[in-house]
């Protein structure tokens, strides 16, 4: 097991390990880091931007996958019947490109992430760009029909002004052991979900009572072939012979588990978030057929044989968070901001 591996399992660990115990003086350093930032934004003291539309923020206060991507995704489509004309902006984690642009379908992962070409699939006008605030303001000037931005893993990027924070746990892993990092996996304290418009729980219930809490589970059972995406199959392809299933997303557990609930038992390979990919990492010569996420099969398209399939999953969201974003979103509109 490396460090980064040993690392994760003492976050996630009950009790006090030896290493988030050696780690714990960081962690008070990073705390008030974290809070005296945050007290300069609130202050004016460091800049934030405010759009000419209303902003929806999707975020969380734990490192790693807790289904942000997905329930963006979920809230741009919801909005969308409803009369609004959603844009979504993000980082661009792991891309190469740092200045704010647009982001097509087929917009190579090495530039962009893996994230964004997985928004931009949806047909929503997607950005990207360290500083969101531009990204966002490209894409307003790129998409004049938007009316409401949502940022995908935007909750800690406060140099850009929110109108609605929605927070989402993962709830198979919690907060973890409570700690903020290194000791532990959470980037703001856990008392900030007592501050957000609403906490959106994935895959189980969460005891918060502060703010409006919702539940939501990531469904998908329909396979598609990488090297041929028209080409479909069900779970019931994959019970037989040697399958093997590799995630390099936030929890990759979350996907083992998934397929085994469809009846999949598959040899797992785990990796780290945002996974460089190569095609070493397929080499399993006497595997029948090698499963991945959609994000990952993005950074597995360019090298990927006729073994490879994808499970796309989503998000459904809850009625009465909906209704409760375009509440605000209808209040907001109507001010004489906008």
């Amino acid at each position: 097991m490396n460090f980064s591996d040993a690392l994760v399992r003492a976050w996630y660990t009950p009790r006090l390990t030896a290493i988030s115990a050696a780690l714990t003086p960081l962690a008070l350093g990073f705390r008030m880091v974290v809070a005296v930032r945050r007290s300069l934004y609130r202050a004016g003291a460091l800049p934030t931007r405010r759009l000419p539309v209303p902003v929806v923020v999707v975020g969380n206060i734990v490192v790693g996958g807790s289904g942000k991507t997905p329930l963006t995704l979920a809230l741009a489509e919801a909005l969308k019947p409803r009369g609004w004309h959603p844009g979504i902006v993000s980082r661009g984690y792991g891309g190469a490109s740092t200045a704010a642009r647009g982001v097509k379908a087929d917009a190579s992962p090495i530039d962009v992430g893996d994230e964004a070409p997985l928004l931009a699939r949806s047909g929503h006008p997607v950005w990207i760009g360290r500083d969101r605030a531009s990204a966002a303001l490209g894409l307003l000037d790129e998409h004049p029909q938007c009316d409401v931005i949502i940022a995908d893993d935007g909750l800690q990027h406060y140099a850009l002004a929110r109108d609605v924070e929605i927070a989402v746990i993962d709830a198979t892993r919690g907060l973890g052991n409570g700690m903020m990092l290194p000791a532990g996996p959470l980037r703001e304290s856990a008392s900030r979900l007592d501050e957000v418009d609403a906490v959106v729980s994935l895959d189980g219930p969460w005891p918060g009572r502060a703010v409006p809490t919702f539940a939501t589970s990531l469904s998908g059972d329909r396979f598609f072939r990488i090297t041929a995406p028209h080409v479909n199959a069900t779970a019931e392809s994959f019970r037989t012979g040697s399958v093997h299933a590799l995630a390099g997303i936030g929890n990759p557990q979350r996907f083992f588990d998934h397929l085994r609930a469809l009846g999949v038992v598959a040899t797992c390979h785990p990796f780290p978030d945002h996974h460089p990919f190569s095609v070493r990492d397929l080499a399993f010569p006497e595997a029948s057929a090698i499963l991945m996420t959609e994000k990952d099969a993005v950074k597995c398209a360019a090298f990927a044989d006729d073994r490879c399939w994808v499970l796309p999953v989503r998000a459904v969201a809850d009625p009465a968070l909906l209704a409760l974003i375009e509440e605000k979103l209808k209040w907001i509109r109507n001010c004489s901001r906008f």
